[in-house]
């Protein structure tokens, strides 16, 4: 029987003389072992006392259980402490101690996935909270097939998937590629066709990271195109392929109005707080990682300056709403998700940012009427604006970085960030096309991957249910004697 989840720091070492019969201390792994299974509880003998008949018949049957075909295992960040082997089970008794960097980068990671994607979908008041509930779930049902694509690609060995901290923040970057993919479609798709878009996007997130990342050597480890350009154009193919001239019109001159600003604000903060983590989370702890928690830093506060300046003057008013800024801040952290570890210096990060904030205002005022006149594509949420073209544009800046990157400039680094040029594997130049062709053939993979996921949710029975009906809320309006009078458009989501 399995015990429970945690350990101490240190798990106390085997009782001299106890164990089982015939077992040897050579077995048993080295605390520094990368491969860490889950604990197991079970009795010890005392020190020099032989096992008990009920111990006995207890341990005989742990190692006669046949183990099963695929196993998970939890294997920990370099650095951080582990417990030594239970004696009876070997190296079946460990659990890793969650520590150091990898700890708290996937806490900044699952946080900004929860909090800055989640309420960058709920400005809408036509939605408001019911979209954060769609978003909850399609978080929690991402992650789980994520670990699972991941796993076999990344870390399966000898029959077992290995998993660990940079498993679970991969993860998350796949459900955060599939809620840009959502904002897109915002209101338009049911749970069910949520749930069917987010295996397929996740599906295609994970063949397209790992062909760009693993195959071709190409760096981006905040996701400008993995995560943001992939996501984004990816659920915009699906918003094409779902349009309802008719309908969606209707929709349009609904959703004018917002929800007051207290969702914008707690998802501005949040992208403060966790995304200069968020982008660093792959990087090398020590080394690059300051390079990116820095421009990225640096690039989130010159895009929110951009957008105050230039928003009021195409839109003539005096002051900004909270979601402009969020949509501000978002476009300066995504732009530094490919060059956030490179060597942009802190100006390049600050002219980076400017070119990043002067985005969405523009793509709102311009683009949007453009792709939903011209294109028949209804981007709910803006996130050609907020993540596609942020997501280029960091690209573009990374290729750059990567065509004049040199030793002389990075040091020690340039081994962390571009290591088949550093070990003189391939040029400059053939770094800098990989780089570009990253952009390329996500662009193709999203765009195809679109057009197949938005043909199967045009299926019939998919469409069973109207869209709305799932995410708009419940009003209560009491009347002058006090009683209560609810107007529900329809049955809630998940309520």
């Amino acid at each position: 029987m399995w015990g429970g989840f945690s350990c101490p720091t240190t798990c106390p070492s085997p009782a001299p003389g106890s164990g089982s019969p015939g077992s040897a201390s050579s077995s048993k792994p080295s605390p520094s072992s990368s491969s860490l299974p889950l604990c197991a509880s079970a009795p010890r003998a005392a020190p020099g006392s032989a096992p008990s008949p009920s111990t006995a018949a207890g341990e005989s049957r742990i190692r006669d259980r046949s183990p099963p075909r695929i196993r998970l295992f939890w294997s920990s960040p370099p650095g951080a402490s582990s417990c030594t082997a239970h004696p009876e089970l070997g190296n079946e008794g460990l659990i890793p101690a969650f520590q150091g960097k990898g700890w708290k980068g996937f806490l900044d990671v699952h946080l900004q996935t929860l909090l800055g994607f989640g309420f960058l979908v709920a400005f809408l008041s036509r939605y408001g909270p019911g979209s954060m509930a769609i978003s909850i779930l399609v978080v929690a049902f991402a992650i789980q097939w994520a670990l699972l694509l991941q796993g076999f690609l990344h870390q399966f060995r000898n029959g077992k998937i290995q998993m660990g901290a940079q498993s679970m923040i991969r993860a998350d970057f796949g459900a955060a590629a599939a809620l840009i993919s959502i904002g897109a479609v915002l209101g338009r798709v049911n749970p069910v066709q949520t749930l069917l878009l987010t295996l397929l996007g996740v599906t295609l997130f994970t063949l397209n990271e790992y062909t760009l990342l693993s195959l071709l050597g190409v760096s981006d480890s905040g996701g400008s195109v993995t995560v943001h350009t992939f996501g984004a154009y990816f659920g915009l193919l699906v918003s094409r392929l779902l349009r309802q001239p008719h309908r969606d019109q209707r929709e349009e001159q609904q959703d004018t109005g917002h929800q007051p600003d207290g969702f914008a604000v707690v998802g501005t903060i949040s992208l403060w707080i966790f995304w200069p983590g968020f982008t660093s989370a792959t990087t090398a702890h020590g080394s690059t990682e300051p390079w990116a928690v820095l421009n990225t830093y640096l690039s989130m506060a010159a895009s929110t300056m951009a957008t105050f300046v230039l928003s009021p003057v195409l839109y003539e008013q005096s002051t900004l709403r909270m979601v402009q800024i969020q949509d501000a801040t978002m476009a300066g952290a995504a732009v530094m998700g490919m060059a956030g570890e490179m060597l942009v210096t802190p100006f390049g990060a600050l002219i980076a940012g400017v070119l990043a904030g002067l985005i969405p205002p523009l793509g709102f005022r311009f683009l949007t009427p453009f792709l939903r006149s011209r294109l028949q594509i209804q981007d709910t949420c803006g996130v050609h604006n907020v993540h596609g073209l942020p997501g280029v544009l960091g690209a573009l800046l990374g290729t750059l970085l990567a065509a004049v990157a040199t030793a002389d400039a990075y040091g020690g680094r340039l081994e962390l960030v571009f290591p088949l040029l550093a070990q003189g594997g391939r040029t400059r130049t053939e770094q800098a096309l990989l780089q570009l062709s990253a952009l390329l053939l996500s662009l193709l993979l999203a765009a195809l991957g679109g057009c197949l996921t938005g043909a199967v949710l045009r299926v019939k029975g998919l469409r069973s249910a109207p869209a709305t009906r799932y995410l708009q809320d419940t009003e209560v309006k009491v009347d002058e004697e006090g009683c209560e009078h609810r107007k529900e458009p329809g049955t809630s989501t998940l309520v």
